[in-house]
């Protein structure tokens, strides 16, 4: 009888998990615990590819040995990946070590980085031997004929290689699914690039226009036909999600104020990049190295403060600024060298909103700063000048020798300048309770919730140009260094068309413990004898605790 008991109780523990390894063969669930929701994506992440009808191929070229923070940046990477792989199963991915075989690793070194998958050179001297690691922190992500790289690494200017790897890891989901957006949907919503006003011509703008093409569908525009026919103009307009007006330099006539003011009372997104101040550096560049900073007035001072904003006819210097080369010293024996050049001012960005947490410095010339009033419009600040800033007021005589001059650093207590202000809600038509310039049968006093970025320099869309090629926006040749300004850029426009809150995706905050390297230099010894000494000397306690146990008892 007990027996039988006892062969019943083992069966119905195998019943048991045999069922239970069959519901959970059925049935996978994975749970985040982390405080900061690490692993869990965001309604907008999911809906990408929960319906995808073609495979969707990942290869990511960070594979190998690597120093412990990028393999932390490898184990997140294959984390994010994996969730999504959670969410459908046409998901394919390859790791790829791209320089593991010492016969193709020139090859693939050559051909990744021709392709634009820039190597991180990562070098170590942690023991005492200086020793330098090619890594490939890219992945690329294809789906039916569209390909599209994804950055692994948020590199920067100004950061450590661990704040950086923190920033990459924060921003890796945001990574992936921009990349999915960008092949998996199609374009929805479309850009107008004003023209007509004095704007940057397209080779200016070039690397902005291909970095947001394929995201969105881009026209010109020009307000050429308002003369003519200003309703039909608006019509046009009020078609479009987004209107970019890049650095205008001709006045805007009421007419088009109008249309710009309804286009906008309609529910119209604008960026605005913007100068109250006529000079650029290519104006210096002359035989008396100078020129005169005089008042831009482009008859917008109304319409801007109307809607909350003032941008001042002055400009920010700046000494926290980027460095301008200049030929110093005389004849034969001049040579070019970087000098700082306070006009350029360095933006810091605000780290609690999507477009610019995690964003790089970004680079302005010639910017004015911008007041904001008080209104029923919100505003954020989403760049500022140092707080080491000083106003200088118009018409100035500028002179490339300035930088020659000994700086006299207490003159510089203006504190941090706005320099580009995101201004969202409810606007008021700029022609309330106004003699309208011309009659409308549709005219608005007040909008739909709408939003507008302004910031008060043109120049920073503008990219290099260089035998008549377009070069990197915010690519600084002096230095080899990448500004901010492209992904500024794109991050806005993303934001202000924005429905499915992809872009807000970048304000996740995840926090990383790391350990204290020079701590761990200091006290390598110390830890590395309890590890090896320790547990022997206690081994041998208990071994010689046991046997004197032992003969007292038995003896």
């Amino acid at each position: 009888m007990k027996k039988n008991k006892t062969l019943i109780y083992i069966l119905a523990v195998l019943i048991a998990l045999i069922v239970v390894n069959l519901i959970s063969s059925k049935i996978y669930r994975r749970i985040d615990l982390t405080e900061d929701g690490r692993y869990t994506l965001s309604e907008a992440s999911k809906s990408l590819v929960k319906d995808l009808d073609s495979p969707l191929i990942i290869d990511v070229f960070l594979e190998g040995e690597f120093p412990s923070e990028f393999r932390l940046l490898q184990t997140e990477v294959r984390q994010i990946i994996e969730e999504f792989q959670l969410e459908t199963n046409q998901i394919v991915v390859n790791y790829i070590n791209p320089i593991k075989d010492e016969n193709t690793r020139q090859q693939y070194i050559e051909e990744l980085t021709k392709q634009g998958l820039e190597p991180y050179i990562n070098t170590d001297n942690s023991t005492g031997k200086v020793t330098q690691d090619i890594i490939f922190p890219w992945a690329y992500a294809s789906f039916k004929d569209k390909r599209v790289k994804i950055p692994l690494l948020k590199r920067s200017i100004t950061q450590g290689l661990l704040e950086q790897i923190n920033n990459s890891v924060q921003s890796l989901e945001y990574a992936f699914a921009d990349g999915f957006n960008k092949i998996v949907k199609t374009k929805s919503k479309t850009i107008a690039i004003l023209k007509g006003n004095g704007e940057l011509d397209d080779l200016n703008i070039a690397d902005f226009l291909k970095t947001i093409k394929p995201y969105y569908s881009i026209a010109p525009f020009t307000l050429d036909s308002v003369a003519s026919n200003p309703e039909r103009t608006l019509q046009k307009l009020n078609k479009y999600d987004l209107v970019v007006v890049a650095k205008p330099s001709l006045a805007f006539s009421e007419n088009e104020k109008l249309v710009l003011d309804q286009y906008t009372m309609n529910g119209g997104k604008s960026l605005w990049l913007t100068e109250s101040v006529i000079m650029d550096k290519d104006s210096l560049y002359n035989d008396s190295g100078s020129g005169v900073s005089v008042m831009r007035d482009l008859n917008l001072n109304d319409f801007f403060f109307k809607y909350g904003v003032r941008i001042n006819p002055s400009l920010v210097k700046d000494l926290y600024s980027a460095p301008i080369m200049l030929a110093i010293g005389e004849g034969s024996n001049a040579q070019l060298q970087p000098i700082q050049w306070q006009y350029s001012p360095l933006a810091a960005s605000n780290p609690k909103h999507p477009i610019t947490k995690n964003l790089n410095l970004t680079k302005f010339d010639f910017t004015s700063p911008i007041d904001t009033l008080k209104n029923q419009v919100t505003k954020t600040i989403l760049l500022q000048s140092s707080p080491k800033s000083k106003l200088e007021g118009t018409p100035k005589a500028i002179s490339l020798e300035d930088v020659t001059t000994q700086v006299d650093e207490t003159l510089f207590n203006s504190g941090p300048q706005n320099l580009a202000v995101l201004l969202e809600g409810e606007f008021t038509s700029v022609y309330d309770k106004r003699i309208l310039p011309f009659k409308t049968d549709n005219f608005k006093s007040k909008s739909k919730k709408t939003q507008m970025v302004i910031v008060s320099d043109g120049d920073i869309i503008k990219n290099e140009v260089v035998r008549n090629r377009p070069q990197e926006l915010g690519f600084d040749q002096l230095t080899g260094k990448v500004f901010g300004n492209k992904e500024f850029l794109l991050n806005t426009v993303n934001y202000l068309l924005d429905d499915t809150g992809l872009i807000n995706i970048r304000a996740k905050e995840i926090n990383i413990a790391y350990l204290d390297s020079e701590k761990i230099k200091g006290t390598k010894v110390k830890w590395q004898l309890i590890n090896l000494v320790l547990p022997l000397l206690l081994l041998g306690l208990f071994g010689f605790s046991f046997n004197y146990i032992r003969k007292r008892k038995y003896t």
